[in-house]
């Protein structure tokens, strides 16, 4: 199964230096890295990231994450799926922008 993560470019970009993504701020402070399933990217993006430019969408296999990904009830009884450490870069499957469009809304690509 792929899962998802909705990334700042420039924070991504760091991390792609660094060779790992520790989150963004609302991860950090969570404790752990959000992820979205296919099924749940629309409603995260539109509720989480509207009006955010310059965005990238990240995908994951979630097997390669092993023991440290967490299936957790959250928003609306959906389980999602969360990362207990960082994200090393050179996991990602692939890495598309994420646009916005006329309203402001991320524009999710064809998964």
């Amino acid at each position: 199964m792929t899962i998802y993560k909705i990334v700042p470019q420039q924070l991504w970009s760091e991390s792609v230096d660094t060779g790992s993504f520790t989150g963004s701020p609302i991860d950090i402070a969570d404790g752990f890295i959000h992820f979205s399933t296919a099924a749940q990217l629309h409603e995260t993006a539109r509720k989480h990231f509207s009006g955010v430019p310059d965005l990238l969408l990240v995908a994951v296999s979630a097997s390669a994450l092993g023991d440290a990904l967490k299936w957790e009830l959250s928003r609306g009884d959906d389980v999602f799926p969360h990362l207990y450490g960082s994200l090393p870069v050179n996991l990602a499957i692939w890495v598309k922008p994420l646009p916005l469009d006329s309203h402001f809304r991320p524009v999710v690509p064809e998964l």
